[in-house]
């Protein structure tokens, strides 16, 4: 019932900022928390980051310092903001939420970061 939706991806060059939107639709976000993954071409899924329901945050070592992930409960919107961006940020960006013992997923957003 809960969809997920992921906004905000571009193209920006090295050194450039995106803020990437996650907005639940048809219900809110479980207890569980939010996080966000990419996906290169020919690279595993990594994750980058999380935010619980009480607000901790947790980041990949990779994006640590440089992005922030955020959530505005009344919005039901988790954020994730990208600064200084590096071409290796470079992928596809999904959201995901642990809905009643289900995965639910956002279809990606592209983050293209050129040099």
């Amino acid at each position: 019932q809960v969809q997920l939706t992921e906004s905000g991806g571009g193209l920006v060059r090295a050194g450039g900022s995106l803020r990437l939107s996650c907005t639940a639709s048809g219900g809110t976000f479980s207890p569980n928390p939010v996080r966000w993954f990419r996906q290169a071409p020919g690279k595993l899924r990594e994750l980058v980051a999380l935010i619980t329901a009480t607000g901790t945050t947790n980041y990949a070592a990779s994006v640590r310092g440089r992005f922030t992930i955020s959530r505005d409960t009344a919005q039901n919107t988790v954020y994730l903001q990208m600064d200084s961006l590096k071409p290796e940020d470079t992928g596809v960006y999904s959201c995901t939420n642990l809905v009643l013992l289900e995965e639910i997923w956002g279809q990606g957003t592209q983050v293209t970061v050129s040099s």
